[in-house]
């Protein structure tokens, strides 16, 4: 189908990516964890665990939006 671009190739696409990547670096290792440890009731090492786990995650999908030219490098 011609003109059919996927979803990281659109605006909306690539707006949703970089505010996921922002949530999963910024909120993951800070706002996750203390949910999961304070409201959730779940033990401290599990939640920083999680919290790392989403820290490494935001940080690969920030390197795949660079590697992609997604999120241009400075000019």
């Amino acid at each position: 189908m011609a003109g059919k671009r996927g979803f990281a190739e659109s605006r909306v696409g690539k707006t949703v990516l970089v505010l996921l990547t922002a949530f999963l670096i910024f909120a993951g290792p800070t706002y996750v964890v203390y949910v999961l440890q304070s409201v959730a009731g779940v033990s401290y090492a599990i939640s920083m665990l999680s919290g790392l786990i989403l820290f490494v995650i935001g940080l690969v999908l920030l390197w795949y939006l660079i590697r992609n030219r997604i999120v241009p490098e400075e000019q």
